[in-house]
């Protein structure tokens, strides 16, 4: 019994059995104090679905052997320029975010590829080099920001007439169009069928990439370059399909998220996005060199669900907020476990 226990312990991963013993910890305690413990739940999909998409776009870089995309910011840039576009021209409901996409994956694209040429030059040390190349990045875009030639009255300061503004409402143009899209209730829980659908939607397609000849080939390069090579794979084309790819994702992430949120924020907000999707897939269970779909889901769910849940109960128990310090423990925490462990989060 306790042999099967401990493999059981070693299958699930001892990180994921840890929280979620304290999320069901703070569901009861929920429920003692008289919580709406369906509000809580709801809250916690629609930040699942809010954040899926940036965490799904880690995949593609650790199955081609660059491991964590901590150069995430650069897919998020992306993806925010890609919006302004769709916001310049007054779009709006579903062409609007449609749009957004459309303009930003192309930018996606070439940005993926300059990104996946730097990194290619810098062997073995791909994760280093992403953080601060993303960090640089969000810093140049700043003056970019402040440049920009847009005209639309609601993106660009009152006073002056030039430069955007730190925060811009979606609500004239696609904000919460897919939260508020094919929603229905299920025993109290709200659940909004068009964000998590999106989501799921992405996470099929991702799944059914990997089973054609070029997912195939990008896993057999991340996995094992010498054998690939003799196998004919050009493992450096695998791995800037890999890195334009999780860029792609990225830019469609964050309008997801910023269209979920309301709002979309330009200057340094970009600069920490990287850490919670890494976070978020090594609590699933994924390693440096092998994440699934399944770890993205997982992950996502237990990370997101105990971020959203500990503010408001932790609130009610104690005069005080712990979850900022929780949230730091733990993405910061899993970051770190993961890159001692050369196979991974177990």
């Amino acid at each position: 019994m306790t042999q099967k226990l401990k493999q059981i312990i070693v299958h699930i991963g001892l990180p994921r059995i840890i929280i979620a013993g304290f999320l069901l910890v703070i569901f009861i305690t929920a429920y003692i104090t008289d919580m709406s413990v369906p509000q809580l739940i709801t809250d916690s999909l629609v930040r699942v679905g809010m954040n899926g998409i940036l965490v799904l776009a880690m995949v593609p870089t650790i199955s081609c052997g660059v491991g964590l995309n901590f150069g995430l910011p650069l897919g998020v840039l992306s993806g925010l320029v890609g919006a302004l576009i769709s916001m310049e021209r007054g779009l709006a409901g579903f062409p609007g975010l449609f749009a957004a996409i459309g303009f930003a994956v192309p930018i996606a694209v070439v940005v993926g590829y300059l990104y996946a040429l730097l990194l290619e030059s810098v062997k073995g040390q791909e994760m280093m080099v992403g953080t601060y190349v993303g960090f640089s990045a969000v810093a140049v875009m700043c003056i970019f920001w402040l440049m920009a030639p847009f005209k639309n009255p609601e993106l660009i300061w009152a006073i002056g007439g030039k430069g955007l503004r730190f925060t811009l409402t979606l609500g004239n143009h696609f904000g919460k169009v897919l939260n508020n899209f094919a929603v229905f209730k299920l025993f109290g829980v709200k659940i909004s069928g068009g964000l998590l659908g999106f989501f799921l939607l992405f996470c099929l397609l991702i799944y059914l990439f990997y089973k054609t000849k070029l997912g195939i080939a990008m896993v057999a390069a991340g996995a094992n370059p010498v054998f690939a090579r003799s196998a004919g794979i050009d493992v450096r084309h695998m791995k800037a399909v890999g890195v334009i790819l999780s860029t792609v994702l990225a830019a469609i992430g964050i309008i997801v998220y910023a269209q979920s949120y309301g709002f979309l924020q330009l200057y340094m907000a970009p600069l920490m996005m990287a850490f919670p999707a890494v976070a978020a897939i090594l609590i699933g269970g994924a390693s440096l060199q092998k994440a699934t779909i399944s770890n993205v889901i997982i992950g996502t769910v237990l990370f997101q669900t105990l971020l959203t849940t500990a503010l408001p109960v932790t609130s009610r128990v104690i005069q005080g907020d712990i979850s900022e310090v929780a949230r730091l423990i733990i993405s910061n925490g899993m970051i770190l476990y993961a890159l001692t462990r050369s196979t991974g989060g177990q």
